[in-house]
């Protein structure tokens, strides 16, 4: 059973874990630009960086999401993009008042296909039914590269490790 910890107490994550060196599971989530569905994971013929935080409308999500936008523009042939579980308009409305325009912005909140997928579903907790805090890297072949299920979802992840997986 994996699991991550909120302030220090362990919580289960629920779902099909996806470790390095698996296929990466294809899932369709939707665009909170447009409402449109995205494909993530699988073999898409670009390096993807599979962001996962549990919701926009907290600090430290808010800060990765930033960090990662302006890194991702020094990212060439990278396909980033964000997953929580937010609704989309939320999000599109995050991403407008914060300038994100590098990433893709997706919510998982239709059936929760990603969150059960990769298995970031948090489990009994405070947090249950968010996903946690997660970095997916994958190749051009669909393959996971690196995985990140950052240890304390109130901690920001190792950026530096995940832009050198896709690098």
């Amino acid at each position: 059973m994996a699991t991550t910890k909120f302030k220090g107490t362990d919580v289960e994550l629920l779902g099909n874990e996806v470790n390095v060196g698996d296929k990466a599971p294809e899932v369709t989530v939707v665009n909170s630009a447009g409402l449109g569905d995205v494909v993530v994971g699988g073999a898409q013929g670009v390096k993807q960086l599979i962001i996962v935080v549990p919701s926009l409308d907290t600090g430290v999500c808010a800060t990765e999401t930033r960090n990662f936008n302006a890194k991702a523009a020094s990212i060439e042939g990278v396909k980033a993009t964000i997953v929580s579980l937010d609704l989309p308009f939320a999000a599109g409305r995050f991403c407008q008042a914060e300038g994100i325009d590098k990433l893709t912005v997706c919510s998982d909140f239709r059936n929760k296909d990603f969150a059960n997928a990769y298995g970031v579903l948090l489990g009994g907790s405070v947090l249950a039914g968010v996903t946690c805090r997660a970095i997916f890297a994958v190749n051009e072949e669909g393959i996971v590269t690196y995985k990140e299920i950052v240890p304390e979802i109130t901690e920001e992840p190792n950026y530096d490790a995940a832009l050198a997986a896709v690098k």
